[in-house]
């Protein structure tokens, strides 16, 4: 496994929605790639600190800007 796949792979790894062998692969790139240790940390760390924030508790300011950057991201 490579990093490309691995990024793609976090979130199924995180909710426990990989096929085994998929797990397995995923854990054997953890263990030998300090950045994506590091990406898996952050990512973690994300979920902690928005895992209480849900679409009614955002400003429609906050929402729209968060919408904005996130296409703007993701044109580039």
């Amino acid at each position: 496994m490579d990093c490309v796949d691995f990024v793609e792979l976090v979130t199924d790894f995180l909710e426990g929605a990989l096929p085994d062998a998929d797990e397995l692969r995923f854990i054997e790139h953890l263990a030998e790639c300090s950045g994506c240790e590091r990406y898996l940390d952050q990512f973690r760390q994300t979920i902690a600190a928005t895992g209480e924030l849900t679409p009614d508790r955002i400003s429609p300011d906050a929402r729209q800007q968060l919408l904005t950057a996130f296409r703007d991201w993701r044109q580039q």
